[in-house]
């Protein structure tokens, strides 16, 4: 297993900037996913640990070792692109052995590593089927398994999901958590679906225009999100997000959510923040998970605008414009379109976040 530890890295392309000035420690043996919408840097952040790109300014290192300059065949890494890259003239058994056979292992050791890969992947009735005729779905997967069979310390995949269709998607989730265990591999995994960064990885850097916006556990980026983009873009459907204005009453601060027509309770620890940063406009966040039924006279009254039934939950939209608001209940729940109910948001889990800047409110 290896450690990565990518220092000061910018990248530019001309006068484009692709990465701007980027700190992250990747450790031994982690699941880090790289997550962000197309163009925000983390195709190009792996390019650069693979060897494909050179830093513009900034330093890679491997356990410590300096890898600029360092050739990619030399970094001891496997690679996995988004357009399965396999040789279609060869079968699956002869896919599989072709790093083995590059690196000089001896036959019986390539036929009992192909043997179990293949095993492991589902692929052992295809060894001798031509590549060129195999599916999509299994064409991604021998890919996966040419990369891993050579055990690379280090291995990249590149959106390897993305041209797959949903079921195995779900599928190859399992199977790509499995396997890097099952080597100890350190694995960057390059995704925009939030689903693949949040039930694999480890730990999952949240990536916006070139800019690094968060890294943490995906309970620490869901739960504790650290400005607006991160609250929005995490989270399907994202977090609930109600502008407001800080003000006075005889319960301490309140942030006045004006669309709606209530005052929420402000925690006293962000109510010293907010005082001392001079805050008044707000946006108030809270998660669709959140959000309860309450009693006549509870919460405020909202009228149902939509309902999506989900499989095992409902979300149920309230409200339009800047009054709207979201909801995810078990698919059981007792609403109807049209009709008016009362929520309201769980104590202790609303956001606030500073409307200027985007950032969110911590204790001082």
């Amino acid at each position: 297993m290896t450690a990565i530890h990518l220092e000061n890295l910018v990248k530019r392309f001309g006068a484009f900037t692709a990465l701007k000035t980027m700190d992250l420690e990747i450790r031994d043996g982690e699941f880090m996913a790289l997550l962000g919408p197309s163009g925000c840097g983390k195709s190009t952040t792996m390019n650069m640990i693979a060897g494909m790109e050179q830093p513009s300014e900034g330093r890679i290192t491997f356990d410590g070792r300096d890898m600029n300059g360092v050739a990619m065949g030399r970094r001891g890494v496997g690679f996995v692109f988004q357009n399965y890259a396999i040789f279609t003239h060869m079968n699956v058994y002869d896919n599989l052995a072709y790093g083995l056979k590059v690196r000089g292992t001896p036959a019986s050791e390539i036929d009992r590593r192909v043997k179990a890969m293949a095993d492991f992947l589902q692929l052992t009735p295809m060894l001798d089927k031509p590549s060129a005729k195999l599916s999509v779905n299994i064409l991604q997967r021998l890919a996966i398994g040419r990369s891993a069979i050579v055990e690379p310390a280090i291995f990249l995949l590149d959106e390897p999901l993305s041209n797959v269709d949903a079921a195995f998607r779900a599928v190859m989730r399992t199977e790509l958590k499995h396997l890097q265990r099952q080597f100890r591999q350190t694995m960057v995994y390059v995704t925009h679906d939030q689903l693949e960064a949040m039930t694999m990885a480890d730990r999952i850097a949240v990536m916006d225009h070139g800019v690094l916006q968060q890294v943490g556990t995906p309970l620490e980026v869901y739960n504790d999100p650290v400005n607006l983009f991160v609250a929005d873009f995490i989270g399907s459907p994202g977090m609930n997000l109600l502008k407001g204005v800080l003000a006075d009453s005889d319960r301490g601060l309140v942030a006045d959510l004006g669309a709606l027509g209530i005052t929420a309770p402000i925690d006293p620890a962000l109510s010293a923040t907010a005082r001392k940063h001079g805050i008044r406009e707000v946006v108030y966040g809270f998660r669709p998970e959140r959000v309860v039924l309450a009693g006549a006279g509870q919460g405020i009254a909202m009228p149902v605008t939509f309902i999506e039934r989900i499989g095992a939950r409902t979300v149920v939209h309230f409200g339009d414009g800047e009054q709207r608001v979201k909801a995810v209940f078990d698919n059981d729940v007792a609403v109807q379109t049209g009709e008016t109910v009362h929520v309201a948001v769980e104590p202790g889990f609303a956001r606030l976040f500073d409307a200027a800047t985007g950032v969110a409110i911590r204790e001082v």
